[in-house]
C-alpha cells in the first residue's frame, strides 16, 4: 500500500464525536419526527398501573414486543382500558427513553382489535363480576306492585323518555323523576353510575323513587359499551331501590342486565313492568265486588235453606219439654216428702237431747261460778305483778340511758345552754348577732342576757370585768 493512501482508521478519525446524551437526543428527535402518530396492533401483556396513575404495558405479537405508556390524564379518558391478553389497536406517538436506551409508544387512544376481542373482554369481565356474587339471583329485589315515584335514567332528548312516559300515562300515570345522562360516549358510564347512586342517596323530604329504570334505545355493541362498564354494573348491584334495565332491543344484552333486579327487552316494556294497567285494576275490582256479593247472597241462601231443613226435623216445643216437666213434678213431690221426713228426724233428736239436759240447782251453779271467779282473780293479780315488775325494770333501764345522754349532767359541771329568743340553740359565737336576746340555761335555772358585740375571731365580746374574759351580761 502506498504511504499516501488514506486508511479506514483515518476516515474514522474524521467522524464527528457525540456524547451519550447528544446521541440519545438525536435518536429521540429522529424517531419522533419519523413516527409522529401511528396505529399499532398487538396483545396487551405485562400490564402495570403505577401509584402515580400512569399505565405501563407491552404490546406484543409472535415476533416482537413494544413498550407502551398511557399517561394519567389520558388514562381517565380511555374508552377501552387495557387488560392482559386483550388484543387492541393503540394510537399514539413513538419516542425513546434515553435512561434505558429503548423506544416506546405513548398511547393516546385504545380500540379493540375487532368484535371477537370485544366479546372476549366482556365475557372475561362477566365471569369476574359473577364470581364476586353481583349477579346472584338471591340478592335481587322484588319490584313494587304500584310505585308512587319512578326514577328514569336516560337521555333527556331521545325517544326513550317519551316512550316511557307515553306507556306510563296509558297504563297507570305515576310521578316520574328524570335524571338526564349521556347514554353513549366517554362520560356516559360515569354519569349513569352517578345517577344510580344519586337516586339512592336522595335526602329525607325529597320524593325518593320506589323504582329505577335505566333505559337506552338500540345500537351497536360499541354504542352500548357504557352499560358494560364495571362502574355501572357495580352501581346497579349496590342499588337499594329495585332497578329495571332496559338497554337496546330485545336481542341486545349488556352486563347491567345481569346486575339489575329485572331486565326489560325495551324501554316500553320496562314501563309495562313498572306499573299495572289502571283499567284492568278497575275491572278486576269490579269483578271482585260482584264475586263478593254473589258469594254473600249464595251463602245467605244456603244458610236459609239449611235452617229450614233443620226446622223441619226439630221436634215440637211440647215434645221437647214434656219429659223435663214430668221429672220436675216428680221431684217436687219427693222434695215435700223429704222435708217432712227431715223435720221428723230433727224433732226426735231435739227431744232426745232435751231429755239428757237436766237443770242443776241455782245454789250449785252460783257456788261453781264463785270458785271460778276466785281463781280468775288470783290469776289476774299474779299477771299484774309480773307485768309491773317487767315494766319497772324497763323504765329504770330507759332512765339510765336518758341520764347518760341528757345535757343536765353537763350543766352540773359548770356549762350553760344558750338559746335565742325563738328557742333555737346557738352552738357557735359566730351565730350570735350584736344586741340579740339570749336565754342561758344553767343547772339551777335560766337567765336572759343581751349580746353586745363580736370579736374579730367571731367570739362574743362583752364588757370587761376583772379578768381578760369577756362577759355576755
Amino acid at each position: 500500500m502506498s504511504e499516501t493512501a488514506e486508511s479506514p482508521a483515518g476516515k474514522l478519525v474524521n467522524l464527528p464525536e457525540y456524547s451519550v446524551t447528544e446521541l440519545s437526543a438525536a435518536l429521540k428527535r429522529t424517531v419522533e419526527e419519523g413516527f409522529p402518530f401511528v396505529r399499532v396492533r398487538g396483545e396487551v401483556s405485562g400490564l402495570k398501573a403505577a401509584a402515580s396513575g400512569h399505565i405501563y404495558f407491552d404490546l406484543k405479537d409472535d415476533k416482537a414486543v413494544l413498550n407502551a405508556i398511557v399517561w394519567k390524564p389520558t388514562a381517565r379518558l380511555l374508552k377501552v382500558r387495557p387488560e392482559p391478553g386483550l388484543e387492541v389497536i393503540c394510537m399514539g406517538r413513538v419516542t425513546t427513553y434515553p435512561g434505558s436506551s429503548r423506544y416506546q409508544l405513548i398511547v393516546e387512544q385504545v380500540e379493540l382489535a375487532g368484535l371477537g376481542a370485544l366479546m372476549a373482554m366482556l365475557e372475561e369481565r362477566k365471569k369476574r363480576l359473577a364470581a364476586e356474587g353481583l349477579f346472584d339471583a338471591g340478592r335481587k329485589k322484588a319490584l313494587p306492585f304500584l310505585p308512587d315515584v319512578i326514577g328514569v335514567i336516560t337521555s333527556p332528548t331521545g325517544a326513550v323518555i317519551r316512550d316511557i312516559m307515553h306507556r306510563l300515562n296509558a297504563r297507570f300515570p305515576r310521578r316520574v323523576l328524570l335524571w338526564p345522562v349521556a347514554v353513549q360516549g366517554e362520560k356516559a358510564a360515569a354519569e349513569i353510575a352517578a345517577a344510580i347512586t344519586g337516586f339512592n342517596s336522595l335526602p329525607q323530604g325529597f320524593p325518593r323513587p320506589d323504582l329505577i329504570i335505566v333505559a337506552r334505545g338500540g345500537g351497536s355493541i360499541e354504542d352500548l359499551m357504557a352499560f358494560n362498564e364495571e362502574a355501572v354494573v357495580r352501581a346497579a348491584a349496590a342499588s337499594r331501590i329495585p332497578l329495571i334495565s332496559a338497554v337496546g332491543h330485545e336481542t341486545d344484552t349488556t352486563l347491567i342486565d345481569f346486575a339489575s333486579d329485572m331486565r326489560a327487552p325495551t324501554p316500553t316494556a320496562a314501563a309495562e313492568l313498572a306499573v299495572p294497567v289502571l283499567a284492568d285494576l278497575i275491572a278486576g275490582l269490579a269483578d271482585f265486588g260482584r264475586r263478593v256479593r254473589n258469594s254473600f247472597d249464595k251463602g245467605i241462601s244456603d244458610r236459609k235453606r239449611h235452617l229450614a231443613q233443620l226446622a223441619r226435623v226439630l221436634p215440637k216445643p211440647e215434645q221437647l219439654f214434656a219429659h223435663p216437666r214430668q221429672r220436675l213434678d216428680q221431684s217436687g213431690e219427693r222434695l215435700g216428702l223429704g222435708l217432712s221426713r227431715n223435720l221428723q228426724i230433727h224433732r226426735a233428736r231435739l227431744v232426745k237431747a232435751g231429755a239428757l239436759l237436766r237443770p242443776r240447782p241455782i245454789e250449785t251453779r252460783i257456788a261453781h261460778a264463785r270458785e271460778k271467779l276466785v281463781g280468775l282473780d288470783a290469776r289476774a293479780l299474779r299477771s299484774e305483778r309480773i307485768h309491773l315488775t317487767k315494766e319497772r325494770g324497763r323504765l329504770e333501764s330507759l332512765s339510765r340511758v336518758l341520764k347518760g345522754v341528757s345535757y343536765l349532767d353537763v350543766l352540773e359541771r359548770g356549762f350553760a345552754l344558750v338559746r335565742n329568743g325563738d328557742g333555737k340553740i346557738r352552738r357557735r359565737a359566730a351565730d350570735i348577732k350584736a344586741g340579740e336576746g339570749l336565754h342561758l340555761v344553767f343547772a339551777d335555772g335560766e337567765k336572759t342576757v343581751h349580746a353586745e358585740g363580736s370579736g374579730p375571731a367571731g367570739t362574743s365580746r362583752g364588757k370587761k370585768s376583772g379578768t381578760d374574759q369577756g362577759s355576755l351580761f
